[in-house]
């Protein structure tokens, strides 16, 4: 309601000055007064009033809002993201403030005045060189400082890094993790069933231990390259605290390394909110559900990493093993074999 009847407030100001200024101009009609001067010269002190005002206006909503223009950043990258941020936000502001200041001065100061001519100023390349190299040589710093980051970020992770599995399905996401050895089974497309949802391929035996889990944990201060797809539509994994948004592409496999280095117990404490949870969303709109995909995240000290590893079960201990799906991991022959009978059964 408040802000109505500041909206409404404003309409009725910029009515009244309107009409004040059609009623001075009628004025200056009768009075044998050129119209048209004062009419410019209203504009022109229109002009200055509003740039000053609209700076202050944009000033006092950059400071006031400055700490929701992104939330704290939870991994290594993220703060080179949030510097190329800053800078970029400094150097085009000062471009900003200073485009702005001169369209309101220029326009109060050369406004249509009675024998007031415009000066004939065709060229100077000096004037232009400057504004040519010098645009030019602060995007280039900027662009030579982004690809350094980009390629940082987006190179290939050190032996050391920890492997996670993140699959897309409309509207969930399957997060799969290596077991005791460390190495994540292969997975298959075709083996994908109503149980194994992401197509692991026991025959495999890297992927006996590999679990499942609809949590994404991290260990704080380790790398990690996270394994991207999806099982449908194009999805996105987006861990804003993190700086991380890639998109799951099914039939193209993306990834993405990250070092998180905030654990959840320390945001609670920097934002001052002890139900505080790192997410994963979809940043992609994916269907009708999209605004439900989503999974926790949890940034954990090593014990409670440690901790949370022991109760993790192996998904082919726990869902596959003495199935059907492991029957024909161990005799794959016993498909075949049936095959090959009703094909000599349809002969006869």
């Amino acid at each position: 309601m408040t802000a109505f009847l500041i909206f409404l407030a404003l309409v009725l100001i910029g009515t009244l000055v309107i009409q004040i200024s059609k009623a001075n101009e009628y004025i200056n009609t009768i009075r044998g007064e050129d119209a048209e001067l004062e009419s410019d010269k209203i504009n022109g002190n229109l002009m200055l009033l509003f740039q000053i005002v609209f700076l202050v206006g944009v000033s006092w909503s950059a400071w006031h809002f400055s700490d929701r223009y992104l939330p704290v950043s939870a991994s290594v990258h993220g703060h080179w993201i949030d510097t190329m941020f800053d800078i970029t936000l400094v150097l085009t502001g000062i471009v900003f403030f200073l485009t702005q200041i001169a369209l309101g001065w220029f326009s109060y100061k050369y406004r249509n005045r009675k024998n007031n001519l415009g000066y004939y100023y065709p060229e100077n390349n000096k004037l232009e060189m400057i504004w040519t190299v010098i645009p030019a040589i602060v995007l280039t710093i900027l662009v030579v400082f982004g690809l350094y980051y980009w390629f940082r970020i987006t190179g290939p992770a050190s032996p050391e890094a920890r492997v996670i599995e993140i699959t897309g399905k409309q509207f969930e996401w399957l997060i799969r993790y290596p077991g005791a050895d460390s190495k994540l089974g292969i997975n298959n497309w075709k083996k994908i069933t109503s149980t194994n949802k992401v197509g692991i391929d026991f025959s495999d035996k890297d992927s006996h231990d590999d679990f499942l889990s609809g949590e994404l944990h991290f260990e704080v201060n380790k790398e990690y390259m996270l394994k991207i797809n999806s099982r449908d539509v194009v999805h996105d994994v987006g861990l804003n605290h993190f700086r991380v948004k890639m998109d799951a592409m099914p039939g193209l496999p993306t990834h993405f390394k990250l070092t998180p280095n905030i654990t959840t117990d320390e945001m609670r404490k920097i934002t001052n909110n002890p139900n505080f949870n790192y997410e994963l969303c979809c940043d992609y709109l994916c269907g009708a559900g999209h605004s439900s995909m989503k999974a926790m995240v949890f940034v954990d000290t090593h014990e409670q990493y440690e901790a949370w590893l022991a109760k993790q079960k192996s998904f082919y201990e726990t869902a596959i093993k003495g199935t059907k799906e492991d029957n024909s991991i161990i005799n794959p022959s016993n498909e075949n074999g049936k095959v090959s009978a009703e094909n000599e059964k349809h002969e006869q």
